[in-house]
């Protein structure tokens, strides 16, 4: 079966849209050849910096015939009705239609639609075109002389050539040369820009990619990565040291070059005094290279691996020359910021109110910068007010919330005045991602408890699913009061997320609480800390001013840390009706709820289980029936009117499962709750086989019910056992 080979050549392509592209590249072509009727076994798409390529194998040489029998109205229908038929089925008049007897329904038209197969190469010209042009690149340019008229073409870069080759494995192939804006499809393509500049002429995939490594184009984007890797490597090892791995750079380099060579440059050692992370994300982020460290050590070597895209024929020297004198200009850049960020700011003077503010000693750098970002009103958000505001909302709700996590208070206070103070520093400045840590650095330089250092990195953590979760209770406390703060505060002001769009990252906030309460075991009333908090944003400099009415604003924002629960413990594997069965609207001890859930799944899979789980469905169901046609049921049961054994044993049994399970759940000790509940199982089973509940007495049958009842309300201490299935 023939194979259809397309490239589309452009200057370069961002790194960042490579891999994506291809793929919308195979999914549009494949996606359209299907809709025309093709069929193909396999398809396969290709990036470099120039070209997005597909290779389609196995695909069907046409489409197949088509034959359509349409049906339409009677033949005694009114004329509209027979011209729309006749439109739609693409018939000139009733005469080229057929005429079908039914003998119930009579005579109607029937229009035979036939379509003749189409070739492949008829059906690649018809839709490529259209694909291209609508192409969906996140950003896209116009050029030359075309790019003013109406309707050019747009494309991430300026496309260059295309290549759309089609035929058998071993014949010879055709060119389908379809054209837009001027550029018609061909077989010519070309190599590596300055290595192999000429024309390469192909036929099918397999010639071309040989093709193409010969004109130093390596077309496989992981085996691109993969030389990247493995030379990195074996050249750190050479010289004794060992990369330090970054895939997200691995990905983005290999995006850059065609040809990937891997040199070795270096700097002064007397740069390996600023962070390691500062060396690392301005080598990252200004030269795309790679930091390498001695082999079982933490710290960083001067040494670092770049890629280059040329094989120059100095071995690289004049290469690794000018990488290195502008990574010396950035490390220069960097120690300077790392210097300064150490030293006394020039305006001292002007910053002893907000000094005496929030208790800050203006000898140390670290509370000179938060004395600053409070002197200059920084903006948090329009509606909620200042850094220094927000600084000082945390350090208030960082005081209540301390005497539920147990944390030391003057250490909290002291982590929670000083978490945002980096954000002031000249190090955080040219590089935001280090916020936090740089924190914990300055902390540590000027001798903060190792807690409170600890706790001005930690405090924006976790930052995501598979980030990790604060360990040091100060940490703890100051985590959960930044979080809830940013909650509440959005909450207040009607700035929640909506659909997809959550631009404060309000999701992964309430996912980190919910994280940071389950994982270290913190028993937190969500509801009353929110009222503590609606007090302390009405005092002083911290006020911002609710949208509507705070209670209902709190259970709103209840309903979302819900969400946020429900999806966490799915993604620990609990069942969604376990989770809806213990969790309750105004269920705000979400560390309370994990445990119920826990403690239900281990007993609803136990067969004591899921047999009391029929019997209390069965009793529920029934009850619920009566209780919707208004049959009477009694207030309490009356031990006078059970007449039988199997009713008596139940009603004692109940009596005393209750208690049990009552004062487990009081003692939270879940499993408890659920092993009293167990001791139900036979009296339910044994009441279901000897008892006719809708006895004929309209006072039994009114006990009995209430003693239905009593089973609800016994297994609904611990959970609503009619959400759970099975």
């Amino acid at each position: 079966m023939p194979n259809l080979l397309l490239e589309l050549r452009s200057e370069e392509i961002p790194a960042r849209m490579q891999r994506k592209a291809a793929g919308d590249l195979k999914k549009l072509v494949t996606d359209a050849l299907v809709e025309a009727g093709l069929s193909y076994e396999g398809a396969r798409e290709y990036w470099t910096p120039r070209r997005l390529a597909l290779d389609i194998h196995g695909l069907t040489a046409r489409s197949a015939d088509v034959r359509e029998e349409r049906k339409g109205p009677r033949t005694d229908a009114n004329e509209k009705a027979i011209e729309g038929f006749l439109r739609g089925a693409g018939l000139a008049s009733v005469s080229e239609a057929q005429v079908v007897s039914d003998p119930k329904k009579g005579d109607f038209y029937v229009a035979v639609i036939s379509k003749p197969g189409r070739a492949a190469e008829e059906i690649v010209t018809e839709v490529m075109p259209g694909i291209i042009r609508d192409f969906p690149w996140p950003k896209s340019m116009r050029w030359g002389k075309a790019s003013s008229k109406p309707g050019a073409l747009r494309w991430v870069r300026p496309l260059q050539s295309i290549v759309c080759t089609f035929g058998p494995e071993h014949e010879e192939t055709t060119v389908i040369p379809f054209e837009i804006d001027g550029i018609t499809a061909s077989n010519i393509t070309y190599g590596h820009r300055f290595h192999a500049p000429e024309a390469i002429t192909v036929r099918r995939f397999d010639d071309y990619t040989a093709n193409l490594e010969k004109a130093k184009v390596i077309l496989d984007a992981e085996r691109r990565k993969d030389i990247i890797l493995h030379d990195a490597r074996d050249i750190a090892f050479a010289n004794g040291l060992e990369l330090v791995d970054d895939e997200g750079l691995l990905e983005e380099v290999s995006g850059l070059v065609e040809w990937p060579q891997v040199l070795m440059g270096s700097f002064e050692e007397d740069y390996l005094s600023i962070p390691s992370e500062i060396i690392r994300l301005t080598i990252k982020t200004n030269q795309k290279c790679f930091v390498t460290r001695k082999q079982g050590e933490e710290t960083l070597s001067n040494k670092f691996i770049l890629i280059s895209n040329i094989q120059a024929h100095d071995g690289g020297k004049e290469i690794v020359h000018g990488n290195g004198k502008v990574v010396r200009a950035r490390l220069s850049d960097a120690l300077h910021f790392w210097k300064r960020d150490q030293g006394d700011l020039p305006d001292l003077e002007t910053l002893t109110a907000s000094a005496a503010k929030f208790g800050l000693d203006l000898k140390q750098p670290l509370d000179q910068r938060m004395a600053k970002l409070d002197a200059l009103d920084v903006t948090f958000h329009a509606k909620l007010g200042t850094q220094g505001a927000r600084v000082a909302r945390i350090r208030a709700l960082a005081e209540e919330l301390a005497r539920v996590t147990g944390a030391d208070a003057a250490l909290t206070d002291r982590a929670a005045v000083l978490a945002k103070a980096d954000l002031r520093t000249e190090a955080v400045g040219e590089f935001p991602e280090l916020q936090g840590l740089m924190g914990r650095k300055y902390a540590v330089l000027q001798g903060e408890n190792a807690s409170v250092a600890a706790a001005i990195e930690d405090h924006y953590k976790p930052q995501g699913p598979s980030d990790r979760v604060p360990a040091d209770k100060v940490a703890i406390t100051v985590a959960l009061a930044d979080k809830l703060d940013t909650l509440i505060g959005f909450w207040a002001i009607g700035e929640k997320p909506t659909g997809s769009k959550d631009p404060f990252a309000l999701r992964r906030a309430a996912l980190g609480v919910v994280r940071i309460l389950l994982e270290r075991n913190v028993r937190l009333p969500l509801l009353k800390i929110m009222s503590q908090t609606a007090l302390l944003a009405k005092t002083g400099d911290a006020v911002f001013a609710f949208a509507g009415d705070p209670a209902e604003t709190f259970f709103d924002l209840l309903a979302f840390f819900h969400d946020r629960l429900k999806v966490y413990l799915r993604d620990q594997g609990a069942r969604h009706d376990l989770i809806d069965a213990v969790l309750t609207a105004d269920a705000d001890d979400l560390l309370m709820v994990a445990r119920r859930v826990e403690a239900l799944t281990a007993f609803i899979t136990s067969e004591d289980g899921k047999n009391l789980l029929a019997g209390t469905k069965r009793a529920t169901q029934l009850l619920a029936a009566e209780e919707k046609k208004g049959t009477v049921i009694a207030d309490a049961v009356s031990p006078a009117l059970l007449k039988l054994d199997a009713e008596k044993e139940l009603f004692a049994a109940i009596s005393a499962a209750s208690k049990d399970a009552a004062d487990a759940v009081a003692g939270e000790d879940f499993r408890s709750a659920m092993a009293a509940l167990s001791k139900l199982r036979g009296p339910v089973d044994r009441f279901f086989e000897d008892v006719l509940v809708n006895d004929e007495d309209a006072a039994i049958r009114a006990n009995r019910l209430a003693l239905l009842r009593l089973i609800r309300e016994a297994t609904g201490t611990v959970a609503d056992f009619s959400k759970i299935s099975g």
